[in-house]
């Protein structure tokens, strides 16, 4: 089988899949790397050699939003594997291409149209009998959440539950960049995820609420409380999908108050918009003109300090007897630019974008047609993160901080 990957997308988080994939040799053969911008793409392919990767790096400019390119693109490198760390507004179309040049498929986060800020999976959830009769797999968000949070709450329904009932993932990033105001990964992406309305999954429906309007103060493994908000997260649709004993499924994330005090203003001013204005006789969206001032997400990792932790804590049943659990990971955004040169949420989202990857290179994650990443063992990946940077803890039978 080949063991030959193209990777599109030359951001924070392709920096850290490619140098991942690179010091993976018996897992990564031939690694391309390709994107709009060349010189991004060169850039990284020089780093790995200059830090003595054992994979070579290949480059090729590619325009993501252009089908028949991605398709001659695939034809002409002949991958196994289309690993997609490119922006959400171009899954369909790399899927597209996927399809045609008869190469399997991975990414971390699911689409989402670029003039409506809306995510969710059906879009890619309807490829299903396409790739189903190919006889190509497409593995739906395989970053940390989307990913390995679906990784840990199947972990956690194959070896301690009989039915899982409430599940809250945990989000939080204690670090601090030195910046007045930035954000972690794409700008125009993060700042459309946190701004739209909420919503959580209970009683079998969803219930939306206004943002930000759910929060509370959460404690973090070897960081402490902080104060954290209620969100949608693409994962909560295809958990509460997968796991139909779930009553409830929540996810949280912290914010800092100079953070979300920099975003008000933002929102008041109507930066944060995604409709187009007229300016000196020209379109621009204001969120695009932002995200171009803003601090790029992959030159932040050099003076980072502080961790991340990012978990699941679940409650349910075994034995007929109720039952809690925590699992998380804790990652130190020093070590991540000391390994890869990239910050902390770049690296987890890296890290399991090629474990991934390498699980349906091996064959241990294989089928024809569209999953997520619960639907497979969890057993392999949850090993391959202790050996790969992203070690976790857990713990059993502990009050956990939410109402039931």
């Amino acid at each position: 089988m080949s063991k030959k990957i193209v990777i599109i997308g030359a951001g924070g988080v392709g920096n850290v899949v490619v140098k991942k994939c690179a010091m993976n040799p018996a897992s990564f053969s031939e690694i391309v790397l390709a994107s709009r911008t060349l010189s991004k793409c060169d850039a990284i392919a020089a780093e790995c050699a200059a830090i003595g990767l054992p994979t070579a790096v290949k480059t090729r400019q590619v325009d993501a939003d252009n089908v028949p390119e991605l398709v001659a693109l695939f034809k002409e490198e002949k991958p196994f594997l289309v690993i997609n760390v490119a922006l959400p507004y171009q899954d369909l179309t790399i899927m597209d291409a996927c399809l045609v040049a008869g190469v399997h498929y991975l990414d971390t986060a699911n689409y989402e149209p670029k003039d409506v800020a809306k995510f969710e999976y059906s879009w890619q959830w309807a490829y299903q009998d396409k790739f189903k009769k190919a006889g190509l797999m497409a593995l739906l968000g395989c970053g940390f959440d989307p990913g390995v949070t679906g990784v840990y709450t199947a972990y956690a329904n194959k070896h301690y539950f009989d039915e899982m009932h409430y599940l809250d993932i945990i989000d939080c990033n204690a670090g601090d960049h030195g910046k007045a105001f930035a954000t972690n990964f794409n700008p125009e992406i993060n700042i459309r995820e946190i701004t739209q309305k909420g919503k959580y999954w209970e009683n079998g429906e969803w219930i939306e609420i206004e943002p930000m309007s759910i929060h509370k103060p959460i404690d973090y493994p070897n960081i402490g409380p902080k104060e954290s908000y209620v969100l949608y997260h693409e994962e909560l649709e295809s958990l509460t999908k997968n796991f139909p004993t779930l009553k409830r499924a929540r996810f949280w994330m912290t914010f800092g108050q100079a953070y979300l005090t920099h975003l008000e203003v933002l929102q008041n001013v109507g930066m944060t918009s995604i409709a187009p204005i007229k300016f000196n006789g020209m379109d621009i969206v204001p969120l695009e003109f932002l995200k171009a001032v803003l601090p790029e997400p992959g030159t932040l990792g050099e003076n980072y300090s502080g961790q991340t932790s990012i978990g699941c804590q679940i409650k349910g049943i075994k034995e007929g007897k109720d039952t809690t659990y925590y699992v998380w990971n804790n990652c130190h955004h020093a070590d991540c630019y000391k390994e890869v040169q990239a910050q902390g949420v770049s690296y987890t989202t890296g890290v399991p974008a090629m474990i991934g990857a390498s699980l349906m290179i091996d064959g241990s994650w294989f089928a024809p047609g569209v999953f997520n990443v619960e639907e497979f063992n969890p057993d392999p990946f949850m090993e391959l993160l202790n050996i790969h940077g992203l070690p976790w803890d857990e713990q059993h039978n502990i009050t956990l901080p939410h109402e039931y």
